[in-house]
């Protein structure tokens, strides 16, 4: 069969790239065409547009780029005509990938899968009437969405969360701390570990500030994980005089040997809990004060990290637009790193997040069921 699939950011091509290495297990004839990146790419098929050229955050961001944002849509509804798929896989993005799913559905008659869902139970939920005329099945990864997704009368399948897969998968779990650090040429010192987010206007927004905050423990030394797709270059005039080291293509092993962690809210915060690295989650916000205040209106959940959303509780401190200043993270850190009780009631609360998120296996189980809601919809057609 032939799967056309749209992931818009560096997560979506990492959870869409194992997707497909499933797929090809469960149907030896699959063929892909897909807007992903790199590791997507690595799976074969043909890529129409890569997430680098697509990644515009925020309303500013979209309205500045708008003709390449068209272009892309452009794009990429005449790439889906042009390869006549069985089915259209989305891939969280929702801005754009609701408006292919209408495409699709309004003039090809072929089914329209999610996988990895929007999070609209955290803002615009009127979403769900799109998702509801627009998709024919929804696989989710979140154990809450399931709840959420019925309160709408609308039925989803929870596969697991591929995060868990990624992390319990992750290459170099023997590596020493000593092997890292000769590896990247770091000092011995123990690590800070800095993870600024995927996207530019989230490494611009935020990096500065993380950095001035974990150089006041001048016994650690700060490492960035420098993200999938932005060069070197870009990280230079936030890290000065040696400020911070910085690796690519070593999260993992950047997070396996931290003592602490500061995480831009986003996949990067569930992750860590994973691994097991003690963390104060960021997100910084234009206007503070002011979005702090509407963010109650806004936003339709309590939390803001995937942290302490599965947990329901806070597991760990959100420091959210005008709350996000060195000052904070400063006092954050230092009980991550210096009060034994604080760190063993976290980790002790990522144990109990492992559990609910379940076993590994997520795009296996998600590829199974792709591949048999399509024979069974070929077999009634």
């Amino acid at each position: 069969m032939r799967y056309f699939i749209i992931a818009g950011e560096a997560s979506g091509d990492l959870h869409a790239s194992n997707l497909m290495r499933e797929l090809r297990k469960e149907d030896s004839q699959a063929e892909f065409c897909f807007l992903g990146g790199d590791l997507m790419q690595a799976q074969g098929g043909r890529m129409v547009k890569h997430y680098r050229d697509m990644a515009f955050m925020g309303f500013v961001a979209v309205l500045r780029n708008a003709r390449t944002v068209l272009k892309n849509m452009s794009d990429c509804r005449g790439a889906i005509v042009d390869f006549r798929p069985d089915v259209l896989i989305l891939v969280d993005y929702p801005s754009f990938n609701l408006r292919m799913a209408k495409f699709v559905k309004e003039n090809l008659n072929i089914p329209v899968y999610y996988y990895i869902s929007p999070k609209i139970w955290a803002w615009k939920e009127y979403r769900i009437k799109e998702i509801k005329r627009y998709i024919d099945k929804m696989f989710t990864i979140l154990p809450f969405e399931t709840a959420f997704y019925a309160k709408h009368n609308y039925p989803v399948e929870y596969v697991g969360n591929p995060s868990v897969d990624s992390v319990c998968l992750r290459p170099n779990q023997e590596q020493t701390f000593e092997e890292f650090c000769q590896l990247n040429s770091l000092s011995d010192k123990p690590i800070i570990a800095l993870l600024a987010g995927s996207r530019k206007q989230e490494i611009s927004a935020c990096l500065s500030r993380m950095i001035e905050a974990a150089a006041a423990f001048p016994e650690y030394q700060v490492v960035v994980a420098g993200a999938p797709g932005i060069d070197t270059g870009f990280y230079i005039p936030f890290m000065e005089k040696g400020s911070a080291g910085i690796v690519f293509g070593q999260t993992y092993e950047l997070l396996q040997q931290s003592k602490a962690a500061v995480v831009n809210s986003g996949t990067a915060t569930l992750e860590t809990a994973l691994v097991g690295i003690p963390q104060v989650v960021v997100y910084h916000q234009a206007l503070g004060r002011l979005a702090y205040w509407l963010k109650d209106i806004v936003i339709k959940v309590k939390y803001i990290s995937l942290v302490n959303l599965v947990a329901e509780r806070e597991v760990v401190k959100e420091l959210i637009a005008h709350l996000f200043t060195k000052n904070n993270i400063e006092i954050e850190l230092d009980k991550l790193l210096n009060d034994a009780q604080y760190r063993l009631n976290m980790l002790d609360a990522y144990a109990e997040i492992r559990r609910k998120l379940g076993e590994t296996g997520t795009a296996e189980r998600a590829a199974r069921k792709i591949v048999y809601n399509l024979q069974l919809a070929i077999y009634n057609s």
